[in-house]
């Protein structure tokens, strides 16, 4: 440890180290990984540096910038953290962002908030835009312009040896190709710069109703996708609310249903896309609809920005017809006492749909809908009445999924479920090249890990 902090500028903590518990783990803190290190970046210099340090002693390195995503697959790494590699430039004229590896989707936001722009946003603003689009990136508008990973131009990256360069199609095909979609094990990305998508106007928002309407907004949800254009986005989700000060006093302690929305164009033409929906059900008692910026946005979903201990899952579906809305209301039994906090189901479809001849290893989604559930665990012993919960919805859904999760949907650090045999066996021919001896590892390796003692 000594040598290392001789070697990088940043801070480096290691076992022993006062605050080294909290300093180890990731976003989620039921994810118990032991690392060997975690080095601060401050500076692009320090990730080269770390990579020699690492390559030169049979070491590995995993880039976490501020620890989404962390799975136990970084076991014996050295954990750099970038997220102190703020640097964000944006050309409105060309329709790009030059973004570092610890700008988070929020401050991209920010910085477009009004221009007629956006960077393909997620659910949360919390997430760095470089680890989200190592993943994939399946974004509010992935639906009008695919995943956020196929909109990337131009990677600055750390490769295995410890060479800074920059990787476009251009340059180096087979690894542009696997960054985009493929996750963290090929590079450490320093930099990257996007291509931008039109955002003429957002509309949007949530809308939450009581627990007993369930039925009726969940069967409105479905008729409304079933013809949706690409330019409106619907996830539906159904609530477990726990009794604490940040939940809403009407919503605390109890079940309830949501529909959250974003639709690229007027209000006008989004409340008649919707107007099913209300037409289903009573009143809402939570949340409205209304002109949004892409901050706003942002806090939609109300994910939560502060790390936190839970257990998700997310199977896609191949469809979403009353057999399959029936087999799922069946298994979750909404207004039941339940561990499981949350069930989000996420219209997907359009551009996520369609291949591209440029698309990274992200590729598409056949899938039309993609279901998320899971919960908190305030006290471990939550653990197994939560997994026990899942398990029964996994099961009731298995017979209408495909097997195949996104990768930033995966807490599991395996990847046969996270992509086609084709595009695995490929990133896997890339891995070997590139980096034989793995002196990088992501969150998701694609080989076999080798932990050094």
């Amino acid at each position: 440890m000594d040598a290392l902090r001789e070697t990088v500028t940043g801070r480096v903590v290691a076992p022993g180290d006062e605050d080294w518990a909290m300093q180890r783990l990731g976003w989620n803190l039921a994810v118990d990984q032991q690392p060997a290190a975690v080095v601060h970046v401050e500076t692009i210099d320090d990730i080269v540096a770390a990579v020699r340090f690492a390559r030169d002693r049979g070491l590995s390195v995993a880039a976490q910038p501020v620890g989404h995503g962390a799975t136990n697959a970084v076991d014996g790494a050295i954990i750099l953290r970038t997220g102190a590699l703020k640097n964000l430039r944006v050309d409105l004229d060309a329709g790009t962002a030059t973004v570092g590896a610890g700008v988070r989707a929020r401050e991209l936001s920010a910085a477009l908030n009004g221009s007629g722009l956006c960077g393909l946003p997620g659910s949360s603003g919390d997430p760095t835009v470089v680890g989200y689009t190592l993943g994939g990136g399946l974004s509010w508008f992935g639906r009008k312009y695919g995943q956020a990973a196929n909109r990337v131009r131009r990677f600055e990256v750390v490769t295995a040896d410890g060479v800074l360069t920059s990787v476009t199609a251009a340059s180096d095909p087979d690894l542009f190709w696997a960054l985009r979609g493929g996750g963290g094990d090929f590079a450490i990305v320093a930099e990257m710069e996007i291509e931008l998508a039109p955002l003429p106007d957002l509309y949007g928002g949530k809308l939450v109703w009581p627990v007993g309407e369930a039925r009726a907004v969940m069967k409105a949800f479905t008729e409304v996708t079933a013809t949706a254009p690409e330019e409106l986005t619907l996830w539906a989700w159904l609530l477990n609310l726990p009794d604490v000060p940040i939940v809403p006093e009407p919503l605390r302690g109890r079940w309830a249903v949501a529909v959250d929305t974003a639709f690229i164009g007027t209000a006008e033409r989004a409340e008649e896309l919707i107007a099913p929906i209300r037409a289903a059900v009573s009143t809402p008692i939570a949340g409205q609809l209304g002109p949004l910026t892409l901050t706003e946005l942002a806090a939609v979903a109300a994910e939560p920005d502060d790390p936190i201990p839970g257990m998700i899952d997310t199977v896609l579906l191949n469809r979403l017809d009353d057999e399959v809305l029936d087999a799922f209301l069946a298994a979750v039994a909404p207004g039941e006492p339940s561990a499981v906090a949350m069930y989000e189901i996420r219209h997907l479809g359009g551009a996520l749909a369609r291949p591209g001849d440029g698309d990274g290893a992200a590729g598409h989604l056949d899938e039309p809908y993609l279901l998320m559930f899971g919960g908190f665990l305030p006290v471990p012993e939550l653990a197994v009445p939560l997994a026990a919960g899942m398990d029964a919805l996994r099961s009731a859904m298995a017979p209408y999924a495909s097997g195949r999760v996104p990768a930033n949907f995966s807490e599991d650090p395996g990847v046969d479920r996270l992509y086609p045999p084709a595009v695995l066996e490929r990133l896997r021919v890339i891995k070997q090249e590139r980096d034989p001896d793995g002196v990088i590892r992501g969150n998701h390796p694609v080989a076999a890990v080798v932990v050094a003692s």
